[in-house]
């Protein structure tokens, strides 16, 4: 059998009911919950958790100037995980990222994988959460290229997009990658 790690993107408050929050968004808390709690009861999974984080100065970045909405601004309500999802979450790692995929999260999933004695081959990564075509997709696509040899999902029940479009659109890329979508 096969290590499972759960990778949950940017469940925070601004993408959730905040700032950037969708109604799509808001509906799939409870999935992602009973996800999290599943991958760590049932399949004592590994379970890794993204928070998308920025500065003060966030209007001044290139993101910013192009996507012109604070968010996710480094110590407030908006940053933090949503408290049913930071609750399922428990004391699960979490990966702040400065960018819409993280470039340490690979390295985090190495490294506990080598902990273990597990070879990447042997582990299957399931991405859930937000938004599916910026954060979700930028991760998945990382770690397929990180593990090439990795089973790597996405959950298209415990994602949800900037618009409904914009999901479906990123979970057909995502499959063009060989992105399982489950």
């Amino acid at each position: 059998m096969k290590q499972k790690i759960l990778v949950v993107v940017d469940m925070q408050n601004d993408f959730v009911d905040g700032s950037l929050g969708t109604k799509e968004a808001e509906s799939i808390v409870s999935s992602v919950c009973k996800k999290i709690n599943e991958a760590r009861t049932k399949e004592k999974a590994m379970v890794f958790a993204t928070k998308d984080t920025h500065t003060v100065n966030y209007l001044e970045t290139r993101e910013g100037r192009f996507l012109p909405v604070k968010h996710c601004i480094k110590g407030t309500e908006g940053w933090q995980i949503n408290n049913k999802v930071a609750e399922a979450l428990g004391d699960a790692a979490i990966i702040e990222k400065y960018s819409f995929g993280s470039l340490s999260l690979p390295d985090v999933i190495a490294e506990e994988l080598q902990i273990r004695g597990i070879a990447p081959k042997d582990a299957e990564i399931e991405l859930i959460g937000l938004c599916t075509d910026i954060c979700v997709i930028s991760n998945a696509l990382i770690l397929k290229a990180r593990f090439p040899e990795t089973d790597i999902c996405a959950d298209a029940s415990c994602c949800a997009g900037v618009t409904p479009e914009k999901h479906l659109a990123a979970l057909e890329t995502m499959r063009s990658c060989q992105i399982e979508i489950i």
